[in-house]
């Protein structure tokens, strides 16, 4: 027998491991998904531009006047180089008001989504969890507030505050009070899909607690669907405040509001449009950048549209 038809007894090179890959997630996904998303992309540009203004708005205020600072012999003027959005009907800079006007448009959007969805993302969760009497005392009382018209309420407790005590605070407040029901609602319902999923099943059969069977397994995978409405509801407080406070109960001078700004200068639009044309088109840039953020978050977080 030839050498070439012996096998051969050298020792076989050991096959490389195959690399182990992280294992994918809803939220990596979700990330993965909104980095290649143009239309989140642009939405957060926009909106993350519309904070830093409402955050730092002395470094975009640059002409040199003073948005409190009014004089009726320059009311309704054009652009100028002085004034770049003109002049009011008191005489007030349009652009320095419009620019300081996004802190509190901004501030009473994020505070009251933050607020509603602490409030309503817990009572949800504690709902959904335990259900029986709890959870039918919560959707009760629930109900009651989706009884009562979102402006309507708010105009009613705006009004039992009193204009002269009208401030962030109390629209911050009464839009909340309204709004922490749709997040209860959507809570509890996720929580009830989660708590009935094998990984929570085993997690109560090794002994855990009810506060860590919420916390650490149920609330990581019920959260999604609230993010998501929190996000959409940005846009929807910064237009009800801009509404509040064109109705005269919200954001009382001399605080700046673009609602209060367009409020203002309603009665002489036909003389002179830029006063309301502005703070009216950063108003809707805001609720666009904030809807587009919203429905790109939406479309991530969706696992129906993976």
């Amino acid at each position: 027998m030839s050498n070439d038809t012996l096998p051969s007894l050298a020792p076989s090179q050991p096959a490389e491991p195959a690399k182990e890959s992280k294992p994918a997630s809803l939220w990596s996904d979700a990330w993965y998904d909104l980095r290649r998303n143009p239309v989140f992309l642009i939405g957060a540009a926009m909106l993350v531009l519309l904070v830093a203004i409402s955050a730092f708005p002395g470094l975009f205020d640059t002409v040199g006047v003073d948005a409190k600072t009014c004089s009726l012999a320059q009311a309704r003027k054009g652009i100028t180089s002085e004034h770049w959005f003109g002049t009011d009907n008191l005489g007030c800079d349009v652009y320095s008001r419009v620019i300081w006007g996004a802190r509190v448009s901004i501030i009473v959007g994020f505070v009251s989504a933050i607020v509603t969805a602490l409030i309503g993302g817990a009572l949800g969760l504690i709902g959904g969890f335990y259900g029986r009497w709890v959870d039918i005392l919560l959707s009760r009382i629930a109900e009651i507030f989706f009884a009562i018209p979102s402006i309507l309420g708010a105009l009613l407790i705006l009004a039992v505050i009193g204009r002269d005590n009208a401030g962030i605070g109390s629209v911050v407040l009464a839009l909340s009070l309204l709004a922490w029901p749709m997040i209860l609602r959507i809570m509890r319902a996720a929580v009830i899909t989660a708590k009935h999923q094998d990984y929570v099943m085993a997690a109560r059969a090794l002994g855990a607690g009810p506060g860590r069977i919420m916390l650490r397994h149920i609330l990581p995978n019920a959260v999604a669907p609230v993010i998501v409405v929190s996000t959409i509801n940005l846009g929807a407080f910064i237009a009800a405040e801009a509404a509040l406070s064109f109705l005269g109960v919200g954001i009382q001078s001399p605080q700046i509001s673009w609602g209060l700004m367009i409020a203002d200068a309603r009665n002489r639009f036909l003389e002179a449009p830029l006063p309301l044309i502005f703070p009216a088109l950063f108003l809707s840039l805001t609720i666009l950048s904030v809807v587009m953020l919203g429905d790109a978050v939406r479309d991530a977080l969706d696992p129906k549209l993976r």
